[in-house]
């Protein structure tokens, strides 16, 4: 099938795919009300096969050192899935299924898949990360750029989304922007931190007077991003920063790695 973008229907929400643009999430509408920040960079892109930074773009898979570039000096971040051209597999009135091969920079051939199911009232999307040879070290997550604002039916700004959530611990971060390994108490936002939740990632965002909007993942990281003046980001994820050091999640020809998560919505 073609990878030109994909629009899915469900009542009044409408979602955008565009599989050739790192398979991104690149519009989600709730009425007239455009919840993801515009434009090629923003949305909401898959974070495979690694989430946030790798410490100076290095990770080590047994006795290997691997060096991926540094697309975010000093370190290399976000993985390489969003950077390529997503395969559609299949696609209905709610539902895609895209698909992306690792390739080059990414030292191991691999099969990245994503699902995403529309409903009326929430949005879920699952992936998967397959090894078609050699076994390696994987994350997966998801990176959505929420609209600070939303403007209503009528066009008129809305006031800045407030989040809440309560996680069991931040992940102390360093200077260089990753965790230092020390757990703590939240501290006061804008946040470009890695939060932990072990019973599940449960984040809501409130656009007071326009929409509730509540991300939900039974993975228990997720990292919350709040210092640009557009944007509020919230990313399940199914590691910290720097994971493929600190927590390798192996992923093997007969056992995958796979994450979902759920964003549900309902009007004020």
């Amino acid at each position: 099938m073609s990878n030109e973008d994909i629009t899915l229907t469900a009542g009044d929400a409408q979602v955008r795919i565009s599989p050739a643009n790192g398979g991104r999430i690149s519009g989600l509408k709730v009425g007239s009300m455009e919840l993801l920040r515009q434009g090629d960079r923003f949305g909401c892109f898959p974070m495979i096969p690694w989430c946030g930074r790798i410490r100076e773009g290095r990770f080590l898979d047994g006795g290997t050192v691997h060096q991926m570039p540094l697309n975010s000096p000093p370190h290399a971040i976000h993985g390489t899935a969003r950077d390529g051209a997503w395969s559609v597999a299949k696609a209905t009135e709610n539902t895609a299924a895209i698909t992306y091969d690792l390739v080059d920079p990414w030292p191991y051939p691999g099969r990245v898949t994503q699902l995403v199911e529309l409903a009326e009232d929430s949005l879920t999307l699952t992936a998967g990360v397959e090894a078609t040879a050699d076994s390696f070290p994987a994350q997966i997550g998801w990176h959505p750029w929420f609209n600070r604002t939303l403007a209503g039916e009528d066009g008129a700004a809305g006031t800045d989304a407030v989040l809440a959530f309560e996680p069991a611990w931040q992940e102390e971060r360093g200077a260089d922007h990753l965790p230092t390994g020390k757990r703590v108490d939240r501290t006061p936002g804008p946040w470009d931190d890695c939060f932990g939740m072990p019973g599940g990632v449960d984040v809501t965002l409130t656009w007071p007077g326009r929409l509730e909007l509540r991300v939900t993942s039974r993975e228990e990281w997720v990292v919350v991003y709040d210092e640009q003046a557009e944007a509020v980001c919230v990313e399940p994820q199914t590691g910290p920063p720097n994971g493929l050091n600190t927590a390798a999640r192996l992923v093997t020809p007969v056992d995958p790695l796979e994450a979902s998560t759920t964003w549900s919505w309902r009007r004020l």
